[in-house]
């Protein structure tokens, strides 16, 4: 929960802090609009494995889009990327509305069983 919190706060103002900045070129607006809604999405963990991905793939297209690094710092969507394929790989956690909905399931990746 604290490493979805961490991610998805900077994204939500970033997000809505660059379509008020930028209100006349509307790639600027959807690409910040997109990683607002991923943030939202992210925050209250709700379809966390797409959202983080989606969220991952708009922050690295800021991230070295020519048009876009000349307004931002890059090493910060970067960040914000990595962070949101991380989630996106560790899946919501249990503190999310996907654990409430879909319930809580633990991966066992050795394949033993452990009860035996």
């Amino acid at each position: 929960m604290l490493l979805r919190v961490g991610a998805a706060i900077p994204l939500v103002y970033f997000g809505f802090a660059g379509t008020a900045g930028a209100a006349e070129q509307s790639l600027h607006v959807a690409l910040c609009l997109v990683a607002a809604a991923g943030g939202l999405l992210l925050l209250l963990g709700l379809w966390t494995p797409v959202a983080g991905i989606a969220v991952a793939i708009d922050e690295l297209w800021i991230a070295f889009s020519p048009h876009f690094s000349q307004m931002y710092d890059q090493r910060l969507h970067i960040l914000l990327a990595v962070l949101a394929a991380a989630i996106a790989m560790l899946g919501p956690g249990a503190w999310s509305v996907d654990a409430r909905i879909f319930g809580r399931k633990r991966f066992e990746i050795d394949g033993r069983d452990r009860h035996r």
